[in-house]
């Protein structure tokens, strides 16, 4: 794939500015050299996981109904992007392809040599953490990839290229199921590498690889897996509680409940928060009004934590910005740790799956207990069959999952519009409705990538 090609390219290089490894910038890479000890390992992986951004979280807020666009962004930041007029060449889409092949075949490289070095019997039992954590690592930026860039969520659908090594090619899109399989192939791989004992929860641990089969299951539509890894992850990993709740996005970091966290710090070039608030103090996009009338604003700890009121309100300004990632407003705004999985998701795949699985009582039962965690005097909803449940469900992971990264392709896999209420389309240019058979209602694969490789196929109708 040449625009891989570059991106492999382009990753050897950046390894070497960042500060993870000294390599010489070559069309091959000798692993046995770039690689000679268990720190090299070490450094590698980190320079794997840095790779990882806010695209996604980015992408998904801006193109879904979760957000709207105020009067306040004075700079029309991303405007293009809010009103659907994306293609192939939008950056804004497409990052998220680069990005996440950069990570993958940075991984890759460390792969290929970990079996080559020389170590002692004492380190043996880490190489095969890192073995574990690179696998799985491997999985999830290919899951992120389906996510954004498959035509669609079926087997025999347009999926991405899966690489599995690093190297100078021109492969095409492997199907959406193979992707799958492949994935799911890496997770159990990983599964029998990293220690239960391992509980950094800045790397991929033993509950996070669970995780990332619970979602997967989920895509795939595996409804029996999907219950059975989100009860693993859920029995290993208790929801906060209210008070503790907040504190996960703070710089108070709190662990309860996080399986993964990407923690930033201030030399890093992307903030979360920066899709949001504008460091010179402009309000970019704020929560829409259509996900604000959902919470129980006296009740549910989540609005507070996802939400707070405008400093600027008032006249035409918005009346509340996103807080998730706002940071030290006064010495490092918009700096905040992303939580790409937590133990409030697996609840929700728990409910989903059941009642897909036609025991929709016990997915009422995961569905309540989320909600009592999160809803002070919350007394338990029953539903009267399967369709309400997995209605009640998607209503949870809007709010829920906010500004996480999910709203758009939870959309997606329902086949169900993005369909904005006229508040928040007031900027919109008549961006209200976006239909399963639009184009852009489906990721476009960059330009760059359709030119350079001759084996690859673009998104439907673009």
């Amino acid at each position: 794939m040449k625009n891989i090609t570059i991106i492999l390219l382009l990753s050897i290089f950046t390894m070497a500015c960042n500060k993870k490894l000294d390599l010489r910038p070559s069309d091959t890479i000798d692993a046995g050299k770039a690689y000679q000890t268990i720190a090299d390992l070490n450094e590698g992986l980190i320079g794997a996981y840095a790779a990882l951004t806010s695209t996604t979280i980015r992408a998904s807020s801006l193109v879904s109904d979760e957000c709207m666009l105020p009067s306040d962004n004075s700079v029309g930041k991303y405007v293009s992007t809010f009103r659907w007029q994306y293609d192939p060449s939008s950056t804004t889409i497409t990052d998220s392809w680069g990005e996440m092949y950069v990570a993958i075949d940075r991984l890759n490289r460390v792969l290929a040599a970990a079996d080559l070095i020389k170590i002692s019997k004492a380190d043996e039992k880490l190489r095969d953490q890192y073995k574990g954590e690179l696998l799985a690592l491997r999985a999830y930026c290919h899951l992120e990839l389906l996510r954004n860039f498959a035509d669609k969520y079926s087997p025999d659908a347009k999926g991405v290229p899966f690489m599995s090594e690093s190297k100078i090619s021109y492969p095409s899109r492997d199907k959406f199921g193979d992707v799958i399989t492949k994935i799911n192939a890496d997770l159990t791989a990983a599964r029998a590498l990293i220690p239960a004992s391992f509980d950094d929860k800045t790397h991929i641990t033993l509950n996070t690889v669970i995780a990332i089969q619970a979602r997967t299951a989920l895509y795939a539509k595996d409804w029996a897996n999907a219950a059975t890894y989100a009860k693993e992850v859920i029995s290993g990993e208790a929801l906060a509680n209210r008070a503790d709740f907040p504190g996960i996005w703070t710089d108070a970091k709190n662990n309860e409940e996080v399986l993964w966290r990407l923690s930033r710090t201030s030399s890093e070039d992307d903030f979360a928060g920066d899709i949001y608030y504008d460091t010179r103090k402009i309000v970019l996009y704020v929560p829409s009004f259509a996900l604000l009338s959902t919470f129980d604003k006296d009740n549910d700890v989540r609005f507070s934590a996802y939400i707070t009121v405008s400093p600027y309100a008032g006249g035409n300004n918005a009346p509340y910005i996103v807080s998730k990632y706002l940071g030290d407003i006064k010495n490092t705004p918009n700096l905040a740790d992303m939580v790409p999985f937590r133990t409030g998701e697996m609840y929700l795949i728990l409910a989903e799956a059941l009642a897909e699985n036609n025991d929709p009582s016990k997915g009422a039962d995961a569905l309540n207990e989320l909600r009592a965690a999160r809803i002070d005097g919350y007394i338990p909803e029953t539903f009267s069959d399967k369709d309400t449940l997995i209605r009640a469900v998607y209503a949870e992971r809007f709010k829920e999952l906010a500004f996480e990264g999910h709203r758009f392709f939870d959309l997606r896999r329902r086949d169900l519009p993005v369909s904005r209420t006229p508040q928040d389309a007031v900027n919109a240019l008549g961006a209200t409705l976006l239909k399963p058979t639009d184009t852009r209602y489906t990721f476009p694969i960059p330009d760059a990538e359709i030119m350079a490789n001759k084996n690859m196929s673009q998104n439907s109708n673009y």
